[in-house]
């Protein structure tokens, strides 16, 4: 059965440099791993197993929307996909075992940098108002199945009907679909017990956002210490043994930058 990992860059080109940034890390801690690339970008780059070209049909600077066309683009028969702003500081290669049995699972899990899991409420209001499990679509493992294509079926319904479902949420009513919300209501739709896995812990991101962090602002880089090593990433001295959401895009720059120097 093929399996590779997929990520989705269209809209800014700095999507781009951070799904190369991405993809870097990974051929770096999983020599053998495949990744493909979706983009609505003109491009050819080897470093690409696959180079999938597609039409946005977002009209938010973020593209969100484009999330589920995944489903149908993916090249594998297993997909993990990754949002481009993550960073692989060491082999996840034993994700694939512990989904052998699973047809979809949406990341539960998240970190602060000194490794600690985080159940902080903040800017999750809508999901607990709303009663939606809090799950976070940038690490999502899929198997082409019946349940997977389902869920994304509804994904992408949700979004082209986003102005209908959202009043029936408890929040601002000029709120905007948000990724994470509307695999929210999906899941809530097809089963929390079908498309989460909330015991296994370890599929897991430390995620810089600064209400997960403590931190003053959201440029996180210019409050906390870290170095960027060709296989390891330490924050503040803690060695991250996760993958690190780093959220904002520049630090991709960053990154390339801290390697190009060791």
């Amino acid at each position: 059965m093929s399996r590779g990992f997929v990520i989705v860059a269209t809209g800014d080109p700095q999507y781009l440099v951070c799904a190369n940034t991405l993809t870097d890390s990974i051929h770096r801690t999983m020599p053998h791993a495949k990744v493909s690339l979706i983009t609505d970008h003109d491009l050819s780059d080897p470093r690409y197993d696959h180079i999938i070209r597609t039409t946005s049909v977002s009209t938010d600077p973020w593209r969100l929307a484009d999330d589920y066309q995944v489903y149908n683009l993916s090249p594998y028969q297993e997909t993990i996909k990754l949002e481009s702003d993550l960073y692989l500081p060491r082999s996840v290669e034993w994700w694939w075992d512990a989904h052998r049995d699973r047809d979809l699972n949406i990341c539960t899990t998240i970190r602060d940098y000194r490794g600690n899991i985080s159940n902080s409420p903040a800017s999750r209001q809508t999901f607990i108002d709303s009663g939606l499990p809090s799950v976070y679509n940038a690490m999502t493992y899929f198997k082409k199945s019946t349940l997977a294509e389902g869920f994304y079926n509804t994904v992408k319904d949700i979004f082209e009907n986003w102005q209908e479902v959202k009043t029936t949420l408890k929040h601002s009513t000029e709120e905007n679909a948000t990724t994470d919300v509307v695999y929210g209501i999906a899941t809530l739709l097809h089963g929390v017990e079908h498309c989460t896995m909330p015991t296994l812990t370890d599929f897991s991101m430390v995620h810089m956002k600064r209400w997960i962090q403590n931190l003053q602002t959201e440029v996180w880089h210019n409050e906390l210490v870290y170095e960027v090593m060709p296989h390891a990433m330490r924050i503040q001295s803690h060695h991250q043994w996760y993958p690190v959401h780093y959220y904002n895009k520049e630090f991709a720059t960053i990154i390339n930058k801290e390697l190009a120097n060791e």
